[in-house]
């Protein structure tokens, strides 16, 4: 038969190996064992009798298992129906855009690759959010494709910004490292107010991971921004902008194939 569990603590898809190799070796095979890094629901099909057998060996891994019953509507209790969820999105929203749109005519004022970049995520980022806002309440499915439109939609970032920051290494021009810093160290202040709602959220399936995906790559983008602005400052050169710029661009692509493998995980399930 098959039994799905609903899996608290993962973080990454080293705990997703870790849990199924634990399930394997209470006698699992291979293939009937999964555990979406994504829903955070592992699936595994064995006889009723080794349930208990398997269920001792899969807790030893320090996470906790929650059996989720047939009959059980597993949105029922989603942390997405969560009203603190619904109120967080909204903090994201408004800061995200809002900033973005004041750190757009920053960067363009520093001349700053770096903080146009940073811009652009602040702005893609309130804008995916807003998305994830709409789709509260819909089926695994459905929030499964607004994860992969998110994934695809931040891989577009991604390439954009490495374009034009790479039209910027054969042309460049020195930015105002004063205003980088300034820039980069509001847009940090914002982001961590941003985040802090979301940190009970993180674990949640592709649609709640993606947009805390997209808030933490802001705070670890304008904690870059600030150290490319002192750098600027003390070698009097436009390459840490650049190479900042490169980075966010990085960033970007990296979360979104992350973002993208969590949704088709999600939509195969389903």
């Amino acid at each position: 038969m098959t039994i799905r569990y609903r899996v608290s603590g993962m973080d990454c898809s080293k705990d997703a190996a870790q849990i199924e190799r634990a399930a394997q070796s209470a006698g699992v095979a291979p293939g009937a064992v999964k555990v979406s890094l994504a829903t955070h629901i592992m699936t595994l099909a064995a006889p009723e009798a080794h349930l208990p057998e398997i269920e001792l060996a899969v807790a030893k891994t320090g996470y906790r298992f929650d059996r989720i019953e047939a009959n059980a509507t597993e949105q029922q209790h989603a942390a997405h129906q969560d009203p603190a969820y619904r109120r967080a999105l909204w903090i994201i929203v408004i800061l995200n855009i809002g900033y973005g749109i004041v750190e757009m005519i920053g960067g363009v004022l520093a001349g700053s690759q770096a903080v146009k970049a940073d811009a652009l995520d602040f702005v893609g980022d309130g804008l995916i959010t807003f998305l994830g806002l709409l789709a509260i309440g819909w089926s695994l499915i459905w929030r499964a494709r607004s994860a992969l439109i998110q994934g695809v939609f931040l891989g577009v970032l991604g390439l954009g910004v490495l374009a034009t920051t790479l039209w910027k290494v054969i042309t460049q021009t020195m930015p105002d490292a004063a205003l980088m810093g300034l820039f980069g160290l509001i847009a940090l202040v914002v982001n961590v107010l941003a985040v802090l709602p979301l940190m009970r959220f993180r674990k949640g399936d592709a649609n709640m991971r993606a947009v805390w995906l997209f808030s933490r790559n802001d705070a670890i983008g304008n904690a870059a921004v600030v150290v490319a602005a002192g750098l600027v400052a003390w070698l009097g050169s436009a390459w840490p902008d650049l190479i900042v710029a490169l980075g966010i661009a990085g960033l970007f692509l990296h979360s979104s194939w992350s973002i993208i493998q969590d949704a088709q995980a999600d939509l195969k399930s389903s």
